[in-house]
């Protein structure tokens, strides 16, 4: 490959297209956001609409910036039914939860936590709950399935025709790859579906060409190289640019923990502690929760920055967000709620900065982290987000990338591998910590009314399942 390479970095909420000099400077950036729309009675994405931005704003930089090659960075929790040339079902939204007689039949199947480290997740977020959802429901076009690609391998399919899968994908909670023996789940043999995965090829590896239409009638044969999932992929990053013995805070939609220090027997199925895979099939001790989803949720939007005094404020108030605002996480058992007052505006805002971080807090806390602190993505670059963090984890270095796309980066820096290039290098800096007033003892409170809420709904479940069991 020569010249440039693009990455699409695919989000839930947002997609972006970046464009990545040979030595390594970005040139270009580009966004937009996937559609998702209703199927059948289930949400699908919009991938044509997707797909035609793609190729407008590749062709776009391929000719602005000699762009060679192209790869794909994706969130996790989405696959493709294909044969052939043809997708056979849309791709669904992870967001929503399969009918329960599905579920009665599925969910007893999945595999013990000791094989795959993956605990009961709800909705689409293991993907192999949603597979046999589609596999019930559309019989015909799941037989007529040749392959089930993973979200990033989709696309490579879709610009280079090659049908693959990829380590960091498979094993990103799905049910369907067990991380110690670094082959595919007993479920996947239970239920037959082995041969319909494709070929396993490194993340970054060549898989083929893509012709590109430029707009002057020309076209140019550019490079497709194999995707990776997201978080995977700015752990890779960061481990390629020299860091070791760190954990990683990967933040978007999601906040996603990763910390190959910690012990896989430290992980607590209960609280959504998981082992992803990293790009060489090693297992990533992680915990994860919807941490930009629900920041959103709870400021209502707030966009605008945020001042210390509004933080200060709310806190000398007494007032709260308590989990949980989205599925998943450490609180499953408890709804989102705010306590102490009502609030809006900036201050609204604050209460949801305070929330993500006693969520990253605690989340640190539970997944052994005691080492560098790497504060990637969308949270690094709210500056009193991360100095209160970092006041908050004064015993550990917490550093932020001074680029904050630590996914797409990621993503470039093992297409560039596979060239035999290495044009990355540590660019963290060090965070300041904040020094704001009773933010340890406002941390204590709120962990003890979650802790406390949590207790009461774990003993109100087991109350009414013992009801059920005396009954039954």
């Amino acid at each position: 490959m020569s010249g440039a390479l693009a990455v699409f970095d695919l989000g839930k909420t947002n997609s972006k297209l970046f464009v990545f000099a040979p030595d390594g400077t970005l040139l270009d950036e580009r966004r937009t956001k996937p559609v998702w729309k209703p199927f059948r009675g289930r949400n699908v994405l919009d991938d044509d609409r997707l797909f035609s931005w793609m190729r407008t704003e590749l062709a776009e930089v391929v000719a602005a910036h000699d762009v060679g090659g192209m790869t794909v960075s994706a969130h996790g929790c989405a696959f493709a039914l294909v044969r052939g040339t043809e997708l056979l079902h849309p791709i669904l939204d992870y967001e929503q939860e399969i009918p329960q007689p599905t579920a009665k039949i599925i969910d007893p199947m999945l595999p013990d936590y000791s094989e795959t480290y993956t605990p009961w997740l709800p909705l689409g977020f293991s993907i192999a709950r949603h597979i046999y959802w589609l596999a019930t429901e559309e019989p015909q076009t799941f037989a007529a399935t040749e392959a089930i690609l993973c979200y990033p391998q989709y696309w490579g399919w879709r610009f280079a025709g090659r049908p693959l899968a990829e380590w960091s994908y498979l094993g990103a909670h799905s049910q369907l790859w067990a991380p110690l023996k670094r082959d595919f789940s007993s479920l996947v043999d239970r239920l037959g579906w082995r041969e319909k995965f494709s070929e396993i090829a490194p993340a970054g590896a060549v898989i083929g060409e893509a012709r590109i239409e430029l707009a002057d009638g020309t076209s140019r044969s550019i490079s497709v190289h194999n995707g990776v999932h997201d978080s995977n992929a700015a752990l890779a990053y960061y481990r390629m640019t020299g860091l070791t013995g760190f954990t990683l805070v990967s933040t978007g939609t999601w906040v996603i923990i990763i910390n190959l220090d910690c012990p896989l027997g430290a992980l607590d199925r209960e609280r959504d502690m998981i082992a992803n895979v990293t790009v060489d099939g090693e297992p990533a001790p992680s915990l994860r929760f919807m941490g930009g989803r629900e920041y959103d949720l709870i400021s209502d939007g707030w966009n605008r920055p945020i001042s210390q005094e509004a933080v200060e404020r709310v806190m000398a108030r007494g007032i709260f967000a308590m989990p949980s605002w989205a599925a998943g996480g450490p609180f499953p058992e408890i709804r989102g709620h705010i306590v102490g007052g009502e609030v809006e505006g900036e201050e609204r805002a604050a209460v949801a900065a305070l929330y993500v971080l006693m969520m990253t807090d605690l989340s640190l806390d539970l997944i052994h982290s005691d080492n560098l602190l790497v504060v990637d993505g969308g949270l690094a670059k709210i500056d009193l987000l991360t100095a209160m963090l970092a006041q908050l984890r004064h015993r550990q270095t917490v550093v932020h990338s001074t680029t904050s796309e630590g996914s797409a980066t990621g993503a470039a820096a093992l297409a560039f591998k596979a060239l035999g290039r290495s044009p990355f290098r540590d660019e963290t800096v060090p965070i300041a910590a904040s020094e704001v007033s009773g933010l340890e003892t406002y941390r204590d409170r709120w962990r003890e009314l979650a802790d406390r809420a949590r207790a009461a709904a774990r003993a109100e479940l087991r109350s009414a399942n013992g009801v059920a069991g005396v009954g039954a």
